[in-house]
Order: C-alpha cells, then sequence, then structure tokens
C-alpha cells in the first residue's frame, strides 16, 4: 500500500484544499507515511502570501526532498501558481499544480474516477473549514493573491448543505465557513438561485444556521462593507448556532494610508459598521488585522490607527509589519518605513492590543460561555491538574475542569477570572448542553 504526507503552508482554503486531496488519496488505498517514514508521495500546499512564504515554501520542497529520496512531490497552491519553473526545478518534483480548480483531474491522474465532491473529516480536529468560495478580484496595492486566484467561484448552496451535513455526522462541533473573498460569495451565480432570488453570504449563513445536529458555525475573515444589514440580522437571529465574532479586517486607521492601498472604505464608515455589529449582537469579538509602516505612513497616520483600533475596543489584533512584496503596486511605492520604526509601531500597538483583549476578557466574567473542548491542558494557568482547553464561541480560551471524554463536545460554562490570557471556567465541561457525537475512525 503505497504511502503520502501532506504539508499545508497559508491559509485556512490552503488547508481545506490539502483535505480534499488527502481523502481522494484515502480513497484510491494510499496511506498516510507513519512519522520518520519514508513517503511515497508527498503533496505540498504553498502559499505566496509574502516573500518569507515563498522561501518556506521552497525550504519545505527541498526538505521533503531529502527526508523522503525516493517519493515524487506534487506542489500546489498559490506560490505554484505565481513560480511555476521556479518550482519545478526543485528536487524530485513530479508535477506542479497552477490551478486549484484542477485538483480533480490531479486526482483523476492518479486512478480516482469519481474524485469527492468535497471533504468529510478534517484530520484530528474539533472544528472542520468549509471552502465556500474562492478567486479575489480587489486591486489592494499590498497583496499578490488577485494575481494568483483571480477568478470568482463560489459553491452551489446545496453542495456546501451536503458537506457540512457528513462533517456535522462525523461530530465536528464547529464549522469554519471560509473563502479567499469570503464576503463575495455569489456573486459569481448568474440570475440568483433556484427562486431567483440572490444568493449571498447572508443566505447561506442562514440555511447553514437551519441545519439539524449539534454544532455551531463561525464565519471566517471578511470584509467591513460586506458585513451587511442582512447578514447580522442572520446572526442575531441565530445566537446559540452562529459564533458572535467577526473577523473585519481593518488594515489602516488613516485614511490616506487607505487610499494608497487602494482599499474600499474610509476609516469612519469602517468603524461605524463595527459599532452596528456590537450593537445587534450580544456582546460579539471584533477581531481584524493591521498593516504598521506602509510606505508613507507618517506618525499621524500611526496615531489615527490607534485611534480608530481604540474606538472599535478589538477583542484581538493580528498586527503585521509592511512587507513589500514583489509584483504589487505598494513594493515600488516611494517613502518606504524604516525597519526600526515598523518595529517600534508594531510593538506599541500590539500592546494596545493586549490591553484591549484583557478588556474583553474581563467583561466575560460572569456570562455564560459555549466552548469546543479541544485538548488537555499540560501546564493550567492557575496550577488545577486535570483542565482541559477549549475555544468560545467569542473567540477566547477558555480552562476548564474535566476528563478526556468531554474531548469534541459544545459545552456551556460560566466565565471566571483571566489568569495568563486564559479565561479560567467553574462547574464540568459538558454538564450543561451534552456531548457531541464523537467522531467515527
Amino acid at each position: 500500500m503505497p504511502s503520502f504526507r501532506t504539508f499545508t503552508l497559508g491559509c485556512k482554503v490552503n488547508q481545506y484544499e490539502t483535505e480534499y486531496v488527502r481523502e481522494g488519496l484515502l480513497r484510491l488505498g494510499y496511506r498516510e507515511a507513519d512519522e520518520g517514514e519514508p513517503a511515497d508521495l508527498c503533496i505540498v500546499n504553498t502559499c505566496t502570501v509574502t516573500g518569507e512564504s515563498d522561501l518556506k515554501s521552497r525550504k519545505v520542497v527541498r526538505q521533503l526532498a531529502r527526508q523522503n529520496p525516493q517519493a515524487e512531490i506534487v506542489v500546489m497552491g498559490c506560490y505554484a501558481t505565481r513560480a511555476p519553473d521556479v518550482v519545478a526545478a526543485l528536487p524530485n518534483v513530479a508535477e506542479v499544480v497552477t490551478d486549484k480548480r484542477q485538483l480533480p483531474k490531479l486526482l483523476a491522474r492518479f486512478g480516482l474516477v469519481d474524485p469527492p465532491g468535497g471533504i468529510s473529516s478534517f484530520g484530528r480536529r474539533h472544528r472542520a473549514y468549509v471552502k465556500v468560495q474562492d478567486g479575489c478580484r480587489m486591486p489592494c496595492s499590498y497583496c499578490i493573491i488577485p494575481r494568483v486566484r483571480p477568478v470568482l467561484s463560489s459553491r452551489p448552496v446545496d453542495d456546501v448543505l451536503a458537506e457540512i451535513r457528513r462533517l456535522v455526522d462525523r461530530g465536528y462541533g464547529e464549522i469554519v465557513l471560509t473563502g479567499i473573498h469570503l464576503g463575495h460569495y455569489g456573486v459569481d451565480f448568474a440570475g440568483g438561485g433556484p427562486d431567483g432570488r440572490r444568493v449571498d453570504l447572508a443566505h447561506l449563513v442562514g440555511r447553514v444556521a437551519g441545519l439539524p445536529g449539534r454544532f455551531r458555525v463561525r464565519i471566517s475573515s471578511i470584509e467591513a462593507v460586506e458585513v451587511t444589514p442582512k447578514l447580522i440580522g442572520v446572526m442575531a437571529a441565530h445566537p446559540d448556532r452562529i459564533c458572535p465574532h467577526v473577523h473585519v479586517s481593518m488594515q489602516s486607521g488613516s485614511d490616506a494610508v487607505l487610499r494608497r492601498m487602494q482599499r474600499r472604505w474610509a476609516s469612519g464608515r469602517f468603524v461605524e459598521r463595527c459599532h452596528a455589529i456590537r450593537e445587534a449582537l450580544d456582546h460579539p469579538a471584533l477581531t481584524t488585522d493591521v498593516i504598521v509602516g506602509f510606505p508613507g505612513e507618517t506618525e499621524a497616520d500611526f496615531e489615527a490607527t490607534c485611534r480608530a483600533v481604540e474606538a472599535v475596543a478589538f477583542s484581538k489584533l493580528h498586527v503585521f509589519r509592511f512587507s513589500a512584496r514583489p509584483g504589487t503596486a505598494a513594493a515600488d511605492m516611494p517613502d518606504q518605513v524604516p525597519g526600526p520604526v515598523k518595529q517600534r509601531r508594531a510593538g506599541e500597538l500590539a500592546e494596545i492590543g493586549r490591553r484591549l483583549r484583557e478588556r474583553f476578557f474581563a467583561s466575560l466574567v460572569g456570562r455564560d460561555l459555549q466552548v469546543l473542548v479541544e485538548k488537555p491542558v499540560e501546564r493550567p494557568a492557575d496550577g488545577r491538574p486535570g483542565m482541559l482547553a477549549g475555544t468560545s464561541a467569542r473567540y477566547a480560551l477558555v480552562e476548564m475542569p474535566g476528563s478526556e471524554d468531554h474531548l469534541g463536545q459544545l459545552v456551556q460554562v460560566t466565565a471566571g477570572p483571566v489568569v495568563d490570557g486564559r479565561i479560567q471556567a467553574a462547574g464540568t465541561a459538558g454538564a450543561r448542553q451534552g456531548r457531541v457525537a464523537g467522531r467515527q475512525a
């Protein structure tokens, strides 16, 4: 029985697509190689969002070639699309897949007559990512992704629902809807749905929320402009099924910087939409991405970003120092910000984010939290033995007492004090909501 190994770099969409190939290979009779065992086939899913991502992708291929000298290596992903000739020249590379839409044909070339229409498992995790959309056409001046994934493609609603049913039946307690530009779900559907009505992300989320079973759904990263009143209304109507958590990409709080980034919304409108989300949902978590040190960013621009972050009161910040991406407009812009300045600004913003996160966690104390129990805790923050860790619907790490029988359950606990950035919960995990069915082998 031939063996295989996979390695994934990058986003949730990449992780989903690797799982799709993995399931196809298992159908063919391949088995996953044991740790330390040389594999016959290696699948590498690459990322190209930064120059560092390109470097890591090449490094992984070379490492796999050394560790699996007889293996054929198939490379896919965004870096493979952007630089196929470079990838093809790497050691042991047998095939370069430059278009993710060709994955069923890749499996067909391996001999799979009936490639899977989706996935039915997501490894040993307790949450599963479901790709519902691909492609981006936005002209953000710092981003290379529209050049490697330019074709907008949305999966039919019925296909998405069938996939989620399979995953829920296998015991996955959280489904994360993801896409390259998630808010553009449905824009490529000509004529709308079967009844002629528009099919958009709000429609899809509403249909998912109506599925039976013990699970919750989380919406992945989305543009604030695409968190429409309709989508907010769907989330508000299903508070126990849809996580009150929205990750909205801000990037900067300076209108001058946003214009150079070629972003669609001014900072004031962004903040207003975040306030609308907060008013409509029950104590939601709002998280975001911010780039510091974009070309031409002044101290006044940076201060505007800090004010916007404070105004929204994000519960978590992902802070990135601008890195010039060859092939993007921003890479050739004048007034590049020196590295030490970017480092200082990133540190200052990260400190604001840490303080806001502590404030948000403190605001949860005494509230009931829905938690997906994910793993035992080797070193509990408060020193108590027999603790488990999980993620609340509001995207906060929670530690709670319990046994390994609780793993994979959706439970409801009461938030206690915060220790080392982790909410401590009282009571036994699972006591109030029961157990999610365990995943089948």
